[in-house]
């Protein structure tokens, strides 16, 4: 088979052996260069080993030499709030502990109870107890209109004592004989002055009724008085609390005085 590429001129072989020579010389540089890198390397990793080494076997040291040290104990007493810190050795890798010492309680000092506060003594005495605990009975003295009053006591019993037609004086001259036992009535209702309205003599009629309660005091001093009445007379709009004659009370109106009086009676 015939050769088919040309001979090369003497020009050309000159130039690509220079080319050649050129580039064998980078080659040969780069290696230079990586050699010297490769020492470098080498001595940097043999000086890193010796030095682990080094400080390896000082820490071993350390840690196994190291003594513990005895801090000097403090004279003064102990507190609840004293702590004491520890300095950890080196080469210690851990996490720092901060230790606390068990600490002596202070005693508290011994104080004596409080006196108990003072106790006042409040009397709720009623004065009229005794009324209440005897049952001591009451009576009702009036003219007609307290024929059909009905008043009652807690303890004890109600006497009505009516006397038509009375004026003030006629029932004061009644009362030494219904107050002849004085002492097992207990409170006296006066419901009188109804037939002395009629006169419009209100200075007599004043006077009669001081004379009244003089009467019932010195016949019976313990006995209470309550006063009651006259009624209004008949008003308009007030017709079931009265009869036809609008004077005297309606069995509605009789017992809302009956009502009134026993109230009366039980708060004494």
């Amino acid at each position: 088979m015939a050769n088919l590429c040309p001979p090369l001129s003497a020009g050309e072989d000159t130039f690509e052996l220079h080319s050649l020579q050129l580039e064998l010389e980078a080659v040969e540089k780069q290696i230079q260069e990586l050699l010297v890198r490769q020492t470098e390397l080498r001595e940097r990793r043999a000086a890193l080993e010796s030095s682990r080494v080094s400080i390896q076997r000082d820490t071993n040291t350390l840690t196994t030499s190291t003594p513990c040290a005895s801090l000097p104990r403090s004279r003064a007493p102990w507190t609840r709030s004293s702590q004491m810190s520890f300095t950890p050795a080196p080469g210690h890798h851990g996490p720092w502990v901060q230790q606390q010492r068990k600490t002596r309680a202070r005693p508290r000092p011994r104080t004596s109870p409080p006196p108990p506060p003072p106790v006042f003594e409040i009397s709720t005495r009623n004065r009229f107890a005794p009324l209440r605990e005897t049952e001591r009975d009451a009576v009702i003295v009036g003219d007609s209109i307290v024929r059909y009053v009905r008043a009652t006591l807690a303890k004890g019993k109600v006497h009505t004592h009516c006397f038509p037609g009375a004026r003030v004086l006629d029932v004061s001259a009644q009362i030494p004989a219904i107050l002849k036992n004085g002492e097992s009535i207990g409170a006296i209702v006066l419901h009188a002055g109804v037939n002395d309205t009629r006169l419009r003599q209100t200075e007599v009629l004043k006077r009669d009724f001081s004379s009244l309660m003089e009467t019932v005091r010195s016949t019976s001093p313990t006995t209470r008085i309550i006063v009651s009445g006259p009624l209004p007379t008949y008003r308009r709009g007030h017709e079931r609390l009265f009869r036809a004659d609008g004077l005297h009370p309606s069995r509605v109106g009789a017992e809302l005085l009956s009502d009134n009086i026993s109230r009366t009676l039980r708060s004494i």
